[in-house]
């Protein structure tokens, strides 16, 4: 029983990503320490008397704030990387079905067959007319 109560501390007490970060800035990480500049506009009233009534004016002024953040590059893991993939090739076979169904749907119906067989009908009905005519 006591090896099973060591290991459920062992397995529920383990590194923060507080500790792994700490610990990869002394191994020699970098982060890239970028800066964005924040502009944050306010409206003031300002009660003003004109005339035996109280007038508000309204005030507007910006005041610009400088952000600064790290960007820390976190490489992916397997899993991430071939959902990734998977993703990246189902798009893919995706797109190419919808270019083959445009490719079908753009396709022009060819009406000459139709309009040589509606010839050939024509003119065998015609034939068979005039010796039908003849014989009767």
């Amino acid at each position: 029983m006591r090896i099973y109560s060591l290991i459920c501390v062992l397995t529920l007490f383990s590194c923060s990503a507080n500790h792994h970060y700490r610990k990869a800035l002394k191994k020699g990480l970098e982060p890239l320490i970028s800066s964005d500049t924040i502009r944050i506009a306010t409206i003031d009233s300002i009660p003003v008397v004109k005339h035996d009534t109280i007038v508000y004016e309204k005030y507007f002024s910006s005041k610009d704030t400088i952000v600064h953040y790290e960007n820390v590059f976190v490489p992916k893991t397997r899993l991430e990387t071939r959902i990734e993939y998977k993703i990246h090739r189902d798009t893919i076979r995706l797109e190419t079905r919808v270019e083959v169904q445009r490719a079908k749907a753009s396709k022009q119906p060819n009406y000459i067959w139709l309009i040589i067989g509606l010839c050939i009908v024509g003119g065998f009905l015609f034939i068979v007319g005039k010796v039908v005519n003849k014989f009767l």
